[in-house]
């Protein structure tokens, strides 16, 4: 039986599982680790840096060059020219979008099409190749769900420059995607070719740059999101009862807030711009998107340690959310269910009243 409070295994792992889908595409960091003296060596899913001397004068060299975006561009083409294996190099992304907001941190993400990529995933030591790593995560080296294919994964931060994330796939999945004339959604968000030898990508759609823009939700859907929100809130309210800080901020911050606050914030962006702004990980460029007061009242839903910052927060959370669905089914023409927010509100303020 779960415990009072809890989330169930299906909840928990919708929850998971868009914490693995959002980091995936944002934020594949696994910390390496810094330590003893040999050199670049590969060890489990991360890069092991070797090197006691180098990691003590890391944060003397720190000196991120982010003012030349041709220069990694050059390298990667470069690069692949140099290695028979290589024979595609892709961008893809922002920084292959036309009129992109693009900074001098944006990362680069780029698609290696390779004759076989085991290679690729054996000796991991090619990243070293476009600079100094810092750190890097590695995905688990299997075959792709859609298309049985193995590929491979990697996000690399580097010392001097900008983040890459790397995708290594077979030239059989480019082969077969220019076959079927249908882009998936990184392609068709936006890519551009770098490196191509054989002419793999002569057949390649356009892309429409709106793959990850969202279509107006259903209004079951729209009512599904509100009801799933509230469901987290006594989960908080155990936890902060409890003084058990980490479940209560997990189910607030990771659940309530990116999952189901996040959603209504999107929609509320895209009824402003006419269903046009793709969606991007983890809120995203979403402040830019927003009316300055829904974004003031955002900051305001994050607190500090004590349990009286966190039923602040809980509570701040609860009324922005309240406010944003609201607007959002005004302006699609579905009825906000104030019935269930009262409810909820109600007893979740008398869980935090009875507790004191």
């Amino acid at each position: 039986m779960q415990h009072p409070g809890s989330f169930s295994t299906g909840r928990r792992e919708q929850c998971n599982s868009w914490t693995r889908r959002e980091h995936r595409q944002e934020f594949r960091l696994h910390a390496a680790t810094l330590e003893t003296s040999e050199p670049l060596k590969q060890e489990g899913r991360g890069l092991m840096i070797r090197d006691r001397t180098k990691a003590a004068s890391y944060q003397e060299r720190c000196d991120l060059d982010v003012s030349d975006a041709d220069d990694v561009e050059e390298r990667l083409i470069r690069w692949g020219s140099e290695r028979e294996a290589v024979r595609v190099v892709l961008l893809t992304s922002t920084r292959a979008i036309p009129h992109a907001e693009v900074d001098g941190f944006s990362d680069y993400d780029t698609v290696l099409v390779v004759r076989d990529v085991l290679p690729f995933a054996t000796d991991r030591g090619w990243i070293a190749d476009f600079g100094d790593v810092l750190v890097a995560y590695w995905d688990p080296f299997e075959p792709n769900a859609d298309s049985g294919l193995e590929q491979l994964g990697n996000v690399t931060w580097y010392v001097d420059r900008p983040r890459i994330d790397f995708t290594v796939w077979p030239v059989a999945l480019l082969e077969r995607i220019t076959a079927t004339l249908e882009l998936p959604a990184e392609l068709d968000a936006g890519y551009r070719v770098l490196l191509d030898k054989d002419g793999l990508t002569a057949g390649l759609p356009t892309p429409t740059y709106a793959a990850y823009v969202p279509a107006p939700p259903a209004e079951a859907t729209y009512l599904a999101t509100v009801n799933d929100f509230f469901v987290g809130a006594p989960s908080v309210a155990v936890g902060l009862l409890r003084d058990d800080l980490l479940p209560a901020r997990w189910v607030l911050d990771c659940d309530m807030k990116h999952v189901y606050l996040l959603q209504m914030l999107q929609w509320r962006m895209e009824c402003e711009h006419g269903w046009a702004e793709p969606a991007r990980a983890l809120g995203k460029g979403l402040r830019k998107g927003l009316p300055a007061d829904v974004w003031r009242e955002l900051q305001g839903t994050y607190a500090g340690g004590t349990t009286t910052d966190n039923w602040e927060a809980l509570f701040r959370t609860m009324a922005l959310f309240g406010q944003v669905a609201r607007d959002v089914g005004d302006r699609l023409g579905y009825a906000y269910p104030d019935e269930l927010d009262e409810r909820v509100t109600a007893y979740v303020r008398c869980m935090r009243d009875q507790g004191h």
